[in-house]
Formats: structure tokens, C-alpha cells, sequence
């Protein structure tokens, strides 16, 4: 069975786990970051992070360097470093007017990127020099919010999913902190802040961006129910799949050709990719929920359940663990090649660790290599 863990009523806005996963950070919705260390099977508050003013949007907990990053609609991120037994923060001058609305840190955790509502990314880098953070602007062509960041495995790629419809890759070289990459299937120039690939969702927002664990693959998910793949390797080849789902939210791979998106469904979807690069549904992952059902059988049924809870029917609780949309997913244990568990965080409160080898039936033959 999957773990779930409940955090109170209000929505997790964002979380991240430390680099052993015994220790947790969540936004409970407003402008504090929580962290929790896990005794047992629970998990208990130790520290309240309130350095913010306004919503946090965003947490990424860098596994080596044991630092905290967040941002928030405040426009400020801060880079949080434990001293003693306190968390202290320092103020990132990322130069926006807009939200901030996702952060990220890159693999070798010596940059990390926001995105932000001022349709740009601030890709941020600590200066020797001067002892601070400072920022330099992705902005073209980017004509909306960025909802949405991945690293390349390289440190150097940057995915980034917009509200203006678009999936992009760019490079976020820079010069100060590392040395010259070399060329990848994306691309060989390297300058920072050059457009590597674009390519429209033709299904609204796209809310989350993921690259595969070699950084060939980019998969991304949209508001239109719209599951995109682009293979670098195979001539930047896109492939879609139009699903009758309810709008997806966020996604990663969990195996080189299988990917887990979740979404307003409440429940986690896997899709997978085939030796040609089309893309299929293979099932929902909820063990509470019923047998395999189509995308178009599965937006029925939320709407025809809906329609009854409000008219004839008592029963408020969904069929699902989840009971309100999933907001982000992430692998838990394992690669994005080869994950054997991932974990769900949602606007219900709830926390939930998935066990791929338990949902064996779910997955219907699927090989998880």
C-alpha cells in the first residue's frame, strides 16, 4: 500500500525532501516553510522558516550541500543554510516585479533557477567576490509566467514550461562557475541564454517539464490534457497524446520510456513511450481506484460523480488517496531511469510515497526495468 501522511486542511503548495529523505520542507499554503524530521513513520515539526512576507511558491532542498532555496509571490528567494541549530536565510537579488513561482537548483548545486511571473527566468550564481547571490535574465522569447523549471543532467540545459503555451531549452551556461560544456543532441552552442528548442503544447499552459535521466528526452504535461514528448536524439522529434483527463499539473519520468503525471484527476496517471515514440495511457496508479479505464470513460465518470454528490448522493470522499487535485510529484527513491519509489503532494494536505513494485496489477504489464 502507498504511505500516506496527512499535513492538516490547508494545501501544500510546494515540499522538498533533504538528500536522505529524513527530513522534509513544506509550504502549508502561506508564507512559512515547515520542516519536519521523520521519528518512526511520522513526521514531526522542528523548524518554521517565516522569512517570507507574502506565499511560498517554491522549495528545492539540495541534497549534497544540505541548502534550502525557496521563492515566493513576495519576489524574493532565499538561500537557506543550517548554522548551529537555526536555518539562516539569505536574500537572493533576483531583479523581477512579478511573483516568483518555481526554483530549482541544478545537479551540481552551484546555481539554481526561478522562474517568475515577469516572463523570465533568473538563473542565480554565488559571487566570491562581493559574498552574495546574484542573477542573470533568461527573457526571450518567453511571453508569459513561467510555471515550470527541470535541469539537464549536463548543469547546463534549462527546460522551462510557460502560460504562452510553449516548452523550451535553453542554455544556462555560466562562465563565472563552470567550465565550457561541450555539445549534447540538443545543441552546440552554449552561450547563455540561447534557445536550444521550442515547441507549442497545442493544449494551453504547460504546467510541468521533465527531462529524462540521460537528458535526451524532454516530456512535458499541459492544461489541455496533453502529454508531450521531444526525443533530442531522434532530430528533436515531438509526440502527443490528447487525453480526456482532467487538466495535469506536473510530471517525471520514473523509467526511460514511462512517465507519471498527475493532475486534477487526484489520482497519479502513467503513460508510457513506445520503440517509435508514440505515447500511450497504461493506467491510473491508485490502488483505491477501480479497474483500467480509458482517459475519455475516466472524465465521464468525474463528472457524472460530481453531478451526484451534488444532487442525489451523500458521499463527499473520492475513490482515490488523494482527495483534491496533485499539485507536484517527484521520484523518491531511485533515478528517473529506474525509480522504485515516487512521492505525490497535493491540495488536500496529503503527502504520498508510492511503491512502483506494489502496483504491479495496476500497471498492467508494463515492464519498470
Amino acid at each position: 500500500m502507498p504511505e500516506s501522511h496527512s499535513f492538516g486542511l490547508e494545501p501544500i503548495s510546494c515540499h522538498s525532501f533533504n538528500g536522505d529523505k529524513t527530513q522534509l520542507a513544506l509550504s502549508p499554503n502561506n508564507h512559512e516553510v515547515h520542516i519536519y524530521k521523520k521519528v518512526g513513520n511520522k513526521w514531526e515539526k522542528c523548524h518554521v522558516l517565516d522569512e517570507h512576507s507574502q506565499r511560498v511558491t517554491s522549495i528545492d532542498w539540495a541534497p549534497k550541500s544540505n541548502r534550502i532555496v525557496t521563492c515566493g509571490t513576495d519576489r524574493n528567494a532565499y538561500v537557506w543554510v543550517m548554522q548551529g541549530n537555526e536555518w539562516k536565510p539569505t536574500l537572493v537579488i533576483l531583479r523581477i516585479n512579478r511573483a516568483a513561482t518555481f526554483v530549482r537548483w541544478s545537479p551540481q548545486e552551484n546555481k539554481f533557477a526561478v522562474g517568475s511571473g515577469a516572463r523570465l527566468v533568473s538563473v542565480c550564481y554565488f559571487e566570491q567576490e562581493n559574498d552574495w547571490w546574484v542573477s542573470k535574465h533568461i527573457k526571450k522569447p518567453i511571453r508569459s509566467t513561467v510555471t515550470s523549471l527541470d535541469w539537464h543532467p549536463n548543469n547546463i540545459l534549462l527546460a522551462c514550461g510557460s502560460t504562452d503555451f510553449k516548452a523550451r531549452v535553453y542554455s544556462a551556461y555560466i562562465k563565472e562557475v563552470e567550465p565550457k560544456p561541450s555539445s549534447t543532441p540538443w545543441g552546440a552552442k552554449m552561450t547563455f541564454s540561447n534557445l536550444m528548442f521550442e515547441n507549442s503544447s497545442g493544449g494551453g499552459w504547460v504546467h510541468g517539464v521533465s527531462f529524462s535521466q540521460s537528458g535526451d528526452k524532454l516530456a512535458w504535461v499541459s492544461h489541455g490534457s496533453t502529454v508531450h514528448v521531444a526525443d533530442a536524439a531522434q532530430g528533436m522529434a515531438v509526440t502527443f497524446l490528447k487525453t480526456q483527463f482532467l487538466p495535469f499539473l506536473a510530471c517525471s519520468w520514473i523509467t526511460d520510456n514511462s512517465i507519471v503525471v498527475v493532475g486534477h484527476d487526484c489520482s497519479p496517471l502513467l503513460f508510457s513511450q513506445d520503440g517509435q515514440g508514440a505515447i500511450s495511457f497504461v493506467n491510473k496508479l491508485d490502488t483505491k481506484g477501480g479497474q483500467k479505464e480509458s482517459g475519455n470513460k475516466s472524465a465521464m465518470k468525474i463528472f457524472r460523480d460530481l453531478d451526484k454528490k451534488a444532487t442525489t448522493e451523500s458521499k463527499t470522499e473520492r475513490d482515490s488517496l488523494h482527495q483534491n487535485a496533485i499539485t507536484e510529484v517527484a521520484v523518491y527513491d531511485g533515478t528517473k531511469s529506474n525509480a522504485s519509489k515516487f512521492v505525490t503532494t497535493g491540495v488536500d494536505g496529503k503527502l504520498v510515497i508510492w511503491d512502483i513494485r506494489s502496483l504491479e496489477s495496476a500497471i498492467a504489464g508494463l515492464r519498470i526495468a
